[in-house]
């Protein structure tokens, strides 16, 4: 039999979780979640609700289910989602239970490293990084080259994440620190049930390194526990532990009964639970104290601790029967226990533990297709886009919703020439009436400052965009010493240091979202992402799409490891992982898809700079953008397909690193270490991966670097996020539009680059094969290589997928000589007529965020012409994409 379970009305105004929970759930048993974003408005408005007492609301459709108690998971799924309206995204919350994963550390043989004295001292160091907070480490054998160990150790695995144990033996070293010598990464699903299982794991086989390790895998007893999955990411359950520093402990402190008056040292408590959100707290006893930690419901935590001096690094005791230690797996849930900090000199201090269950609910949404909240605006959008269509186009009847195409802009960065350029761009699309046939507006870098400004008017696309023009004109024409004056500097300080009072990482690049809102406005602009909603309430807009890369802050160079993540006001959230968090979240703490800590939501001047990101390089980037050709790109991105598929990630189940000298790791940190790093709180912390993630198509879509087959080394399993320009790997906004559920018929390429009018799009084109995403041909004739037009069509027909691309470069052909479309310059129009795009005295460089007025003028006049000169291209265009869309013209799969 099930029951509902029905959740308080203002805990569902974000989330709506309802769900249906089999009495007597056992590991078979399953739950089915329903993620439904805004439903304030979206849900009283699809669906009858009741109230079901205590202030609990449920859908009334669940109050008669009764009927139909035998129907399989997939048929709710769709009874659900017809009875509600919601295109809603289900996750399933599987039961799964533990195992008990034995690893015996036998013996290792042709150790040939030595000290200047002695052979090897070696020993072992165990990690599962998937049961966090638990390592092991052998004894140490001295001076021997086949050391025997024989010992045992275990670990409580989840079988349906990916468990990879890190092996490594260390020489250990009395004065300096110990050499990592041998490193094993070792996938346990090799391992079968009830099997032993005996391993020798070779470093060098030409020199006879080995290690001996058996290996066992048992089922345990303990209750399964719930994980919620989207295939390569989950989430596990939490538990939360509540501790309380009792009074008499404290008291005893205040009053001055433990410590003695001439050392005036006060005595802290810090208390330790490895793997846990917190790890670490301490407080001074005295006050009063109350700690809270959030782990693993299935990790055989312990929580450790001491008292301590306040004025030393070491223990107060050095005795370790005086250290604290408590079994987390022995509390019962919900019962309080106290138990007693054993120290000498500070007799009665007593703690109590009360262990609880954490909500099941994540904050973090996990799943590859649209939020809720853009499917209820491509709705209202798709009423706007066939408006205008229906106008510009001439036709004599209405569309029907499946027949509207979906057409999006699609921005580069180039700074402020990027910014400039984008304002005349969007300019000549009004004055056509087309720019309310756009859905999507995606940019990067420089593009990002003009959508940004202009999404801070909810009305923007159907207001006169003199006056966001001007303004702009304004400031970027006017001195920028006083950005660097001292009292400006100070303000600067000020909002930092409140920043950082807030929680808020500090770094160089908010010191530069700061310096570039004072320089392209002049004073604050209180605005936030999440407040770019009201400028999508009706659809009048098109939605924005800002666009970032994660990147390593240490030891990789960015071709090497880049995530691509997505801004929108409606959430930010990772391509690859399929994971976002509600936009005004994104700066707040997380931990296995819980809301930790709610910090405030930035202002978007943070995030600007951000997305113009271009000081955390490091020297391998700054090395590759002074040397390297469009050749050199893609000779690199065939070479990473190339690697891909030789040797898949989903096939790799152990593998072998050969660490380095000191002396090696040292010169790689200098070479790939990012001075002005950005940090961001990382969302995805604590969330594991799916064991068979990489096996995912939409993972594998946007997996392109080594380390995603080491689950240990990607970003769930990082403190914070590294955030970069787009630009540093591939300067366009192209991956917004092959999100799942996009599906654009034609795309508008806005590309400011100075050189090379393709090259940006055929890295594109060659991007987007490489990971399997339909894209056209860019193939462009040596005529239009050397003489490029205003606009460029590329088509695919042997791929019906793929969008149509109309390309506007920026190139001055037909400006130069007509001041309007049609309209020949008389020779006193002539000069107006000369922009300056490739010469060395161009003052279009990217580094330059000071023009003159002429100079402005010149770059938006020549945008807004470009446009206007191509507006029967365009107008064809859109018939195609029309043709595209029509539902007879579709393959059967896009039809579905």
């Amino acid at each position: 039999m099930s029951k509902v379970v029905a959740i308080p009305w203002s805990s569902a105004s974000r989330f709506l979780h309802h769900y249906t929970v089999p009495e007597g759930r056992g590991s078979q048993g399953s739950t089915l979640y329903m993620a439904c974003h805004s439903l304030t408005a979206v849900a009283r408005d699809h669906a009858p609700w009741t109230e079901v007492g205590n202030g609990h609301l449920a859908p009334e459709h669940l109050q008669h289910q009764q009927a139909a108690q035998e129907k399989p998971r997939h048929q709710w799924v769709g009874l659900l989602s017809r009875m509600t309206g919601w295109s809603a995204l289900f996750l399933q919350g599987e039961a799964s239970t533990c195992w008990r994963l034995t690893v015996r550390i036998l013996e290792a043989r042709g150790l040939g490293w030595a000290d200047l004295l002695s052979e090897a001292d070696p020993y072992v160091t165990l990690q599962l990084p998937t049961a966090a907070g638990t390592k092991f480490k052998t004894k140490t054998v001295t001076n021997c080259s086949h050391p025997v160990w024989n010992e045992t150790f275990t670990f409580l695995i989840q079988s349906q994440v990916k468990n990879v144990l890190e092996l490594s033996i260390y020489d250990e070293d009395p004065v300096t620190e110990d050499d990592a010598c041998f490193k094993v990464l070792y996938d346990i699903s090799e391992v079968l049930p009830g099997t032993l299982l005996r391993k020798t794991f070779s470093q060098h086989p030409q020199r006879g390194e080995e290690l001996d390790v058996e290996f066992l895998m048992e089922k345990t007893s303990d209750c399964p526990e719930t994980l919620i999955t989207n295939n390569v990411l989950v989430a596990r359950e939490l538990s939360r532990l509540d501790v309380r520093l009792d009074a008499m402990g404290s008291t005893a402190m205040a009053t001055g009964e433990i410590c003695s008056e001439q050392d005036q040292d006060k005595l802290e408590l810090e208390l330790v639970l490895k793997g846990s959100y917190e790890d670490t707290q301490t407080s001074v006893l005295g006050t009063a104290s109350a700690f809270c930690f959030h782990y693993m419901a299935a990790q055989e935590a312990e929580l450790s601790g001491c008292l301590r001096s306040s004025k030393s690094n070491g223990w107060n005791s050095s005795n370790s029967a005086e250290h604290l230690t408590v079994a987390l797996r022995a509390l019962a849930l919900g019962k309080e226990v106290t138990v007693d900090v054993p120290a000498t000199n500070a007799p009665g201090v007593k703690l109590h533990l009360k262990a609880e269950s954490c909500p099941k609910e994540l904050v973090v949404r996990l799943g590859f297709d649209l939020c809720a909240e853009e499917k209820a605006f491509l709705s209202r959008r798709k009423q706007v886009v066939a408006k205008a269509l229906k106008q510009v186009l001439q036709l004599d009847g209405d569309l029907q919703e499946d027949e509207i195409p979906v057409v999006g802009i699609m921005a580069t960065g180039g700074g402020a020439r990027a910014m400039t350029s984008l304002y005349g761009h969007l300019l000549a699309l009004q004055k056509l009436g087309l720019l309310d046939c756009v859905t999507y507006f995606s940019g990067i870098s420089g593009s990002t400052w003009t959508m940004a400004h202009l999404y801070g008017d909810p009305e923007w696309s159907q207001k006169d965009l003199k006056e966001p023009i001007r303004h702009t004109r304004e400031h970027l024409t006017k001195s920028k010493l006083e950005a660097f004056s001292p009292e400006r500097l100070a303000s600067y300080l000020q909002e930092l240091e409140q920043r950082a009072e807030q929680g808020q990482p500090t770094t160089f690049v908010d010191l530069w979202g700061l310096v570039l809102e004072f320089m392209l406005h002049g004073q604050v602009m209180d605005q936030k992402l999440s407040g770019q909603r009201a400028a999508l309430e009706r659809g009048q807009n098109p939605l924005p799409l800002y666009l970032s890369l994660n990147v390593k802050e240490h030891n990789l160079q960015t071709l090497d490891f880049k995530e691509w993540v997505e801004f929108s006001p409606y959430e930010v959230g990772f391509l690859k992982y399929g994971a976002f968090v509600p936009s005004e979240f994104f700066g707040s703490e997380f931990f296995m898809g819980r809301l930790m800590k709610r910090i405030p939501e930035s202002r978007v001047c943070f995030l600007e700079g951000i997305w113009s990101n271009i000081f955390s390089l490091n020297l391998l980037d700054a090395w590759y953008d002074l040397t390297s050709s469009g050749d050199t790109w893609k000779q690199h991105i065939k070479d990473k397909i190339r690697s891909l598929e030789e040797s898949p990630a989903s096939s790799r189940t152990s593998s072998w690193l050969q660490p380095g000298t000191a002396l090696a790791q040292m010169f790689k940190g200098f070479l790939t270490d990012r001075p002005l790093y950005q940090h961001s709180s990382n969302f995805l912390r604590g969330l594991q991966l799916h064991q068979d993630y990489c096996a995912q198509k939409d993972f594998s879509t946007w997996a392109d670097c080594q380390p995603d087959s080491s689950p240990s080394q990607l970003t769930p399993q990082e403190p914070q996020l590294c955030l970069v320009d787009a630009g540093y790997f591939l300067n366009t906004s192209c991956p917004s539009m092959f999100r799942p559920g996009r599906r654009l018929d034609l795309i508008l390429s806005f590309d400011y680059s100075l050189s090379s009018p393709f090259e940006v799009l055929q890295q594109m084109e060659l991007d987007c094969r490489g990971r399997g995403l339909p894209f056209p041909r860019v193939d462009p004739s040596p005529e239009e290589q050397r003489q490029p037009r205003e606009c460029h069509l590329f088509l695919d027909p042997d791929c019906p997928d793929a969008p149509a691309v109309l390309h506007f470069p920026l190139v001055n052909a037909s400006f130069k000589d007509h001041s309007a479309p049609g309209v020949q310059r008389s020779p006193a129009e002539l000069p107006a007529g000369q922009v300056d795009l490739t010469g060395v005295t161009s003052p279009y460089s990217i580094f330059n965020m000071t023009y003159k007025e002429e100079d402005f003028d010149r770059l938006l006049q020549l945008s807004d012409y470009n446009i206007r000169n191509s507006q029967d291209t365009i107008l064809q265009a859109l018939r195609m994409a029309l043709k595209h869309r029509a539902p007879s013209d579709r393959p059967p799969e896009a039809q579905t």
